[in-house]
């Protein structure tokens, strides 16, 4: 019976372990991505004010803004790959 009740307590606590782990890592990569995302926007508006203020032709500003707009798409996509790649990792192993 002590090593029913120990074997029990050793797996509950294995597995709350693990779920911890978990729960931390998919709270960092959330993390990374917000942060990401903040920096991306950030660089768009203070590029955009820039641009603005330099007061350049209009297709520069265009030109500048899609660009802006191609790297933030692309840095998007990264992170939902890495994000993606991660939640795999956890599940089913590498």
């Amino acid at each position: 019976m002590v090593v029913v009740i120990v074997v029990v307590v050793v797996v509950v606590v294995v597995v709350v372990v693990v779920e911890v782990v978990e729960i931390v890592v998919v709270v960092v990569v959330v993390v990374v991505v917000v942060v990401v995302v903040v920096v991306v926007v950030v660089v768009v508006v203070v590029v955009i004010v820039v641009v603005a203020v330099a007061i350049v032709p209009v297709v520069v500003v265009v030109v500048v803004v899609l660009v802006v707009v191609v790297v933030v798409v692309v840095a998007v996509v990264l992170v939902a790959v890495v994000v993606v790649v991660v939640e795999h990792w956890m599940w089913y192993g590498r």
